[in-house]
């Protein structure tokens, strides 16, 4: 140590150059110490002879990586620095390493301090504008560029072309690039790459490489970067085209060329050739490689594949492979898909050991999975345990209580993630939407639609699909129309929506000819398709539509029907009461019904009073064992119905041994935003509870004035005629009207929303009250739309 403070100035700098070839930090720490200390000792009014030296500290630090002291070097120096090569090294250390700001901050105080930049100086700066796709600031460099007459060098229009290609401003870099006079590869390789980024260009990028060979040769990088343009469109061809020229090259023992034409053998569909090539590879897969199987197999739906060879690479883990988050996040979505509660706590736990749960992305992988597994409430802890949340997180969580029933809790996340100043993304609002859609909230759709629109996600076809079903649902069939009709683009899913939406308002015509439509613009139908149109046909009492579709479907289209398609049948016929055929038509199923097909026909056993045929299907859903608490209420009720009231308490009791508990009837109304709920009977904690009641008794004596009389039938409680109109009175969806009734203006039409079926009696009450208030009234109930007007349901009495 004494020996080192008594070198002179000199001496120091020459050390330093040993010690950046070195890459000595503790020896070089040692010499800023000493430099240190004969700068605080100098009497010296010049400080030029420190500059050298200093110079050359902050050149080493940045050798050994040690950027943050460079910079404190650098700031801290006694004059500041004129060298432009510092300032480039400096530039360069950002714009490769981050934080990339620093490098454009750098830039600009190199020029407020006279310094002309160099030929170096522009492609290190603008690296940096490119992984920051800072346009703005690009194109002005780009005008200091020509300002100085350096757009001519090849290093620096190279530059130019990737930083325009990167951040999209394809014209631009085309612009540029067609000014060159002269290209070598890496020029053609930036053109290139940078197109192959952006969907849409994969006819440029061919058409460039095609150019390219009239020019230079292409080399390794050059398919590196054509590549991800073959795989994102998945053209076979040309993968294969590619790949016998990285063969005859000799390019495929290139791991990242290797990595790349694996790639699009997976996303090709042609996990063959894709497990061949990674085979071939032998040990020179890296872990990008493995990723990039893992992610092929996933893909191709190997998931069980993808799982077990990412096991392989856990065993491997200690002979130099080291994991990334994204392989991580990948096969953590590989369990979410397969639904591996175990093996996902496993990776959960995996990821908190490495450090990995701290990912962003890591982290919204695990959300997905949790709630596509539906443990939302694990999935909302770990959401609440996140450092970091982004739209993403939010749109998971979202995305999991919508799918797990908890519409209402997904809608409050989906305000939550607004106001912490979080802006919803496209795929955001396709999972809020259905929320919207469940609990008929018109408000909040039409709110996320007019974002939709500012944001320009209506040229998306699943952002615009989940509007259709949202307004359809909200009984705005209309509009949902008018958004299928303004589609950029249509898919099938867009047709299919907009058929289902017809069928559950009962318009079936509508969807009939919207099938045809359909057909004339080219687009095939699917078996989803044919299970709407039937739906359709079955609401609207379309029976010779629905036989004539359902066997051209496997006439005409070659489609073979499902089970959903037989149920949909079934209840075509049942609700015309066909008894005899719908009986000739399940014997002749090549498939054993389920219980989806005997319960449509109970449902129309109920509707027909047909107890003798009911309890025949009821014996035989028993045996097949009931999926819900559906097919035990339709059978006590039509006991019910007729009178047997031991009959009905007996399937109650079963009801409850097996442990199905019987869902209350509850009805729902939006006004102004809120949504309030009603209880069939249970109406007595409304805070207008008097005004309710009144305006139900008012509405009663109007009714009967009009010749009503309440449909004791269908109470099912074994009681006195009187309390029976009482108990008829209480339903869930009156409640609900009365208070539309109350608090809407009389020009406004009155939606409500119902979990279970409507009733006879109400159906024929909300006729004589949308009769007595000159309203329009519309009723969703879980099997379709009743929209009222003037005493009339557009069902036509059938449902």
């Amino acid at each position: 140590m004494q020996l080192i403070t008594r070198l002179s100035l000199e001496y120091c700098t020459v050390l330093l150059e040993s010690c950046i070839q070195s890459k000595s930090l503790f020896q070089g720490k040692l010499i800023h110490q000493h430099l240190l200390k004969c700068l605080h000792r100098t009497q010296e009014t010049n400080l030029t002879n420190f500059d050298v030296p200093f110079e050359k500290l902050v050149d080493f630090y940045i050798a050994c990586n040690e950027l943050k002291i460079a910079r404190h070097v650098f700031d801290k120096m006694p004059h500041r620095p004129k060298n432009v090569v510092l300032w480039n090294l400096l530039i360069r250390a950002y714009a490769w390493n981050s934080p990339y700001e620093e490098a454009i901050d750098l830039y600009y105080k190199m020029l407020g301090y006279g310094i002309t930049p160099n030929r170096f100086t522009f492609p290190f700066v603008l690296k940096a504008c490119s992984a920051l796709k800072e346009v703005s600031e690009g194109r002005e460099i780009h005008f200091d560029i020509k300002r100085l007459r350096l757009e001519s060098n090849v290093y620096i229009s190279t530059a130019l072309v990737d930083f325009y290609a990167k951040c999209g401003c394809l014209d631009d870099a085309k612009e540029v690039f067609d000014k060159m006079h002269k290209r070598d590869v890496v020029a053609w390789n930036s053109m290139i790459s940078g197109f192959s980024l952006h969907e849409g260009s994969y006819d440029e990028v061919a058409r460039l490489l095609v150019q390219m060979q009239y020019d230079v040769s292409p080399n390794s990088s050059t398919i590196v970067g054509v590549l991800p343009a073959v795989a994102q469109v998945n053209s076979l061809r040309h993968g294969k085209e590619i790949h016998g020229f990285c063969v005859r090259r000799g390019f495929v023992g290139d791991v990242v060329v290797g990595t790349g034409i694996l790639d699009v053998y997976g996303k090709c569909q042609c996990i063959d050739y894709a497990r061949r090539i990674f085979d071939m590879m032998g040990i020179v897969k890296n872990e990008v490689t493995w990723s990039a199987m893992v992610g092929a197999y996933v893909v191709c739906d190997f998931t069980r594949e993808a799982l077990e060879l990412f096991c392989q690479l856990l065993m491997l883990n200690d002979d130099g492979i080291v994991l990334s988050a994204v392989t991580l996040a990948t096969v953590i979505r590989v369990c979410a898909n397969l639904t591996d509660l175990s093996m996902g706590s496993c990776l959960h736990c995996y990821a908190i050991k490495s450090g990995f749960v701290l990912d962003l992305m890591v982290g919204n992988t695990l959300l997905s999975m949790y709630a596509k597994c539906g443990i939302i409430n694990g999935a909302m802890r770990f959401f609440n345990e996140m450092d970091l949340r982004d739209a993403v997180s939010f749109t998971a969580i979202i995305s999991g209580y919508v799918q797990n029933g908890n519409s209402e809790e997904g809608l409050c996340m989906f305000l939550e993630m607004q106001l912490s100043g979080i802006n919803p993304e496209k795929a955001t609002l396709a999972s809020a939407l259905p929320a919207c859609a469940h609990l008929a909230a018109l408000h909040y759709g039409s709110c996320s639609h007019c974002y939709a629109i500012v944001c320009g996600f209506t040229a998306d076809t699943m952002v615009c699909n989940a509007l259709i079903d949202m307004y359809a649902k909200c009984g705005k069939i209309d509009t949902a129309r008018k958004v299928f009709d303004r589609m950029h683009k249509r898919g099938i899913v867009s047709w299919n929506t907009m058929i289902i939406a017809y069928g559950i308002h009962g318009i079936g015509l509508e969807a009939l000819l919207l099938f045809d439509n359909m057909q004339s613009e080219g687009l095939k139908p699917d078996d989803v398709t044919f299970i709407c149109l039937i739906s359709a046909c079955s609401h609207s009492g379309l029976v010779a539509d629905g036989k004539y579709w359902f066997n051209a479907m496997t006439q005409d289209f070659g489609i073979i029907p499902r089970m959903e398609h037989y149920a949909c049948m079934v209840d075509l016929l049942s609700r015309a009461g066909l008894f005899k055929e719908v009986h000739s038509f399940i014997e002749k199923m090549p498939l054993e019904p389920d219980v989806r097909v005997w319960g449509a026909l109970l449902s129309a056993c109920r509707v027909y009073k047909n107890v003798e045929l009911g309890e025949e299907v009821s014996k035989k859903i028993q045996k097949l064992g009931p999926e819900s608490t559906g097919n035990f209420v339709l059978l006590s009720n039509m006991y019910s119905a007729v009178g047997r009231w031991d009959d009905a308490a007996q399937v109650r009791i079963t009801q409850k041994e097996q442990g199905f508990e019987k869902s209350p009837g509850c009805s729902w109304i939006e006004i102004s935003g809120v949504v309030h709920t009603f209880v069939g009977g249970e109406y007595r904690s409304h805070p207008q509870l008097a005004q309710i009641s009144n305006k139900l008794d008012e509405l009663l004596v109007e009714m009967k004035r009009l010749g009503y009389q309440a449909e004791s039938s269908y109470v099912f409680q074994d009681v006195e005629e009187e309390e029976k109109e009482r108990v008829l009175l209480y339903h869930s969806e009156k409640l609900a009207i009365a208070f539309g009734i109350l608090s809407l203006s009389p020009d406004k039409p009155i939606l409500v929303t119902k979990n279970l079926r409507v009733c006879g009696d109400c159906h024929t009450a909300i006729k004589f009250i949308s009769l007595v208030t000159k309203r329009e009234i519309t009723v969703r109930d879980a099997s379709r739309f009743h929209h009222f007007k003037d005493g009339i349901c557009n069902c036509g009495d059938f449902w």
